[in-house]
């Protein structure tokens, strides 16, 4: 007599497809290697489908296991990713009003120079089009609003072109401070960057040293392109 419990959490295999046991067993192991080696986000389940041969409905309902096991967490619109879901463990609105402006930009500078070198290691031909299309939106941009809008995209695309889930969730924490913290702050005179906002330059020579595969000279871009930031909101910049 089949087992009650395997049989309530997955449907019987219809002919010729593998057992649902033996999916979860193929699977696990994909899981169990990726820990091992590449930890991060699974491939989209279609693709993960065909690799294990299986169906989507097959898949999804090893997936459902694996989740409520701990060996993986999904995220709508994101992926699937391997290891337990991280804790909400942050009140962003109480850290934003224990820090300064200065400390979040210390600890901007402190993770996204990293973030920066990983990008030209591992970027994709799509992501560094994507940054490069940011680039002229930041020129482009009609209002500071736009610009601020357009800034703060480029720098999370290049977290995301890091391929690094735990470096990406750091820094959307981090931006979600970094918002709270400069919300009202006053924005520069005029009703644009000027043409010659010394951003523009910096993110140049970030997207060109990723686009060159060059991690060293990508960090240090995007190092002193954060210095300067820092400097005029400290009112070091002349």
């Amino acid at each position: 007599m089949p087992d009650r419990a395997a049989s309530t959490a997955t449907p019987a295999a219809g002919d010729g497809d593998p057992a649902p046991h033996a999916v979860l067993a193929r699977l696990r192991d994909m899981v169990d290697a990726r820990a091992r080696t590449t930890p991060g986000r699974l491939p989209p389940e279609r693709d993960l489908a065909r690799t294990l041969a299986v169906s989507r409905a097959q898949l999804r309902r090893a997936l459902a296991v694996l989740e409520r096991e701990g060996q993986i967490w999904r995220h709508v619109g994101k992926g699937t990713f391997v290891g337990p879901r991280p804790p909400d463990l942050l009140d962003i609105g109480d850290l934003a009003r224990r820090c300064t402006p200065l400390q979040v930009m210390r600890a901007r500078m402190a993770v996204e120079p990293e973030l920066a070198s990983l990008a030209a290691l591992h970027a994709s031909a799509g992501e560094i089009a994507e940054l490069q299309e940011l680039v002229r939106a930041c020129r482009a941009a009609r209002s500071w609003r736009d610009y601020e809008s357009c800034d703060a995209r480029f720098h999370h695309a290049i977290a995301d072109a890091a391929h690094n889930v735990v470096l990406l969730a750091l820094i959307d924490m981090l931006n979600a401070v970094h918002r709270a913290v400069t919300w009202g702050r006053p924005r520069p005179d005029g009703d644009r960057p000027p043409a010659t906002h010394h951003s523009f330059d910096d993110h140049d020579r970030i997207v060109l040293a990723i686009a060159d595969r060059d991690p060293a000279a990508a960090a240090a871009a995007m190092r002193a392109h954060l210095q300067r930031v820092e400097d005029r909101l400290v009112g070091r910049a002349g």
